[in-house]
């Protein structure tokens, strides 16, 4: 560690250089959120179902997690997501319009053990999934 009259200078240069080593500053000085994150800087984006499918869990879990292929309507570009619930899947339709949300995996990344989702699908055609699964609500026609 530089002492002295004249060390400001190279304390500055080091202080800079080891921020730039932290992982949150470095995504926010690069836009890396807005670059490289499907539905950017916001929490959630509406999409079109494109496709169902099941996903193999990943070890030491065994069975089927039960998906969607869903292109978003603000930029077209094509991601996975998470239909979460017991029979979730079974209400979402193709081409039904969806609204998806990050799961919380840390940087937007996967969750858990489901493998390459980094969204889950929270309303169908505009009514909350969670309600529609406990029959509250109907799902309304589009």
């Amino acid at each position: 560690m530089p002492n002295g009259e004249f060390a400001a200078r190279k304390l500055l240069r080091q202080r800079k250089h080891q921020r730039w080593l932290k992982k949150w500053l470095k995504r926010r000085k690069l836009k890396n959120k807005q670059k490289y994150d499907a539905i950017g800087t916001v929490p959630r984006a509406k999409a079109l179902v494109l496709q169902k499918f099941a996903v193999e869990q990943k070890q030491p879990h065994s069975g089927q997690i039960k998906c969607v292929r869903v292109q978003l309507i603000k930029n077209s570009k094509v991601v996975g997501a998470f239909a979460p619930g017991d029979g979730a899947i079974n209400f979402i339709d193709e081409h039904d319009e969806v609204t998806i949300e990050g799961m919380g995996g840390s940087q937007r990344g996967a969750m858990g053990c489901i493998p390459q989702m980094k969204y889950k699908v929270v309303e169908v055609n505009g009514t909350n999934l969670v309600e529609i699964i406990k029959g509250r609500k109907e799902k309304p026609k589009r």
